[in-house]
């Protein structure tokens, strides 16, 4: 089994524990961390003396691989228009592990990604979380499903509106959300019939079995929401059907935070660094993780790539950091924080012996600007330095 030790660096391990020591990978794992470990006789070694070691970086909402970067509609798959309930929609199913935003993330110090549709539909299909390393999507799968997208405010409203269908206002995106989600609960109750009668058993339905693990709250919905009154819609339905909640872009959130915190729903905050592109969009600000973050609200900071690159999550935690939020939970937002919103923080977010060796050596703070990794480890691989096509720089 392949062994690395990394030796004296200062390790930030996100578990409440920092100290200027050693990490000792052995396979895919973290065996062990220390401020001395001894040298294994065949194990490879880093000298980090000087540098930072943290966890990799996680970016909790992006369409890396299901929206390809350089293509037009060849390699556009966010949104399957046809029809606003599609709930069998699966990311896994359009994700190219080829797409050039997957190498930006991992030059950028980013090892894991939720990945997964866009908000053109009420009920748009599932996301994944994966690593930003490898060369078949099924491997590099973290937790699939981890999450079935929903959608609330403009975008469903314009795509269906345009079609003259419904929906074509915030009411009826409503109504088809919680419709979908009362013949889930009818499903699931012949599904129930049907082991003690087999005669009873319905017909297979793709969508509502998907559905049925959101009322069963074996994964979240995951709310497209910007505007406060969209939030508190869609929070609305969630205590209604008492699931499971993310939100997701909470652009408005700071207008509710005592709320947010009172209830208990993480927020994914972003995309920051961008501009006002829709009404939606007026009162976007830098200082919104900051303020949840001090309400007491979970938060992880997205990019929403293509949105914002990819390899810019850590200078978007950082120009939080600069409007207000505590240096150490800017960096939870895009590690542990978002780990924990995405249900993987038993394997990533932080440094523990156990865990998956996603690691990043910085010789700066990644917050610092012109700040670099020096090395990218995912499941204990090399995967950064690597070179990059000439005028194609970081």
């Amino acid at each position: 089994m392949r062994k690395l030790l990394i030796k004296n660096g200062q390790i930030y391990t996100m578990a409440g524990r920092d100290f200027v020591g050693d990490l000792l990978i052995e396979g895919s794992k973290i065996a062990a961390l220390g401020e001395t470990l001894e040298v294994p006789g065949d194990a490879e070694v880093i000298d980090a003396s000087g540098c930072l070691v943290l966890p990799g970086m996680i970016d909790a909402h992006c369409h890396v691989g299901i929206g390809e970067e350089i293509y037009r509609w060849e390699g556009e798959d966010f949104n399957e228009m046809t029809d606003p309930v599609t709930p069998d929609m699966r990311a896994i199913d359009g994700i190219n592990p080829e797409d050039e935003g997957f190498r930006d993330a991992r030059l950028g110090g980013i090892t894991a990604v939720f990945t997964g549709p866009g908000s053109g539909n009420v009920i748009g299909g599932t996301g994944v979380v994966m690593k930003t390393a490898g060369k078949i999507v099924d491997k590099m799968v973290v937790r699939d499903p981890a999450g079935l997208k929903i959608a609330f405010g403009e975008n469903p409203k314009m795509v269906y509106g345009e079609q003259k269908k419904m929906p074509m206002t915030r009411m009826g995106t409503a109504a088809l959300l919680r419709q979908a989600l009362v013949d889930a609960q009818v499903y699931k109750g012949k599904l129930e019939d049907g082991k003690k009668d087999p005669d009873k058993l319905p017909e297979r339905d793709l969508g509502l079995e998907v559905l049925v693990k959101v009322i069963q709250r074996e994964i979240p919905l995951r709310a497209h929401a910007h505007r406060a009154d969209d939030i508190m819609t869609a929070i609305r339905i969630a205590r209604e059907f008492d699931v499971d909640l993310v939100i997701e872009h909470c652009t408005e959130g700071h207008k509710i935070a005592e709320e947010l915190a009172e209830l208990g729903y993480p927020a994914v905050v972003g995309p920051l660094l961008t501009n006002r592109s829709k009404v939606e969009l007026k009162d976007k600000s830098f200082q919104t993780p900051s303020i949840l973050a001090k309400a007491g609200v979970k938060v992880a900071i997205m990019t929403d790539h293509s949105v914002t690159p990819i390899e810019q999550l850590p200078l978007c935690a950082a120009l939080a950091y600069k409007a207000g939020m505590d240096k150490e939970d800017a960096l939870r937002s895009i590690t542990i924080n978002a780990a924990e919103i995405l249900g993987v923080a038993d394997r990533i977010g932080s440094l523990e012996a156990g865990k998956d060796a996603d690691i990043v050596v910085w010789r700066e703070h990644p917050f610092q600007l012109g700040a670099r990794p020096l090395y990218v480890i995912i499941d204990g691989k090399m995967v950064c330095p690597e070179v990059r096509k000439a005028g194609n720089g970081l």
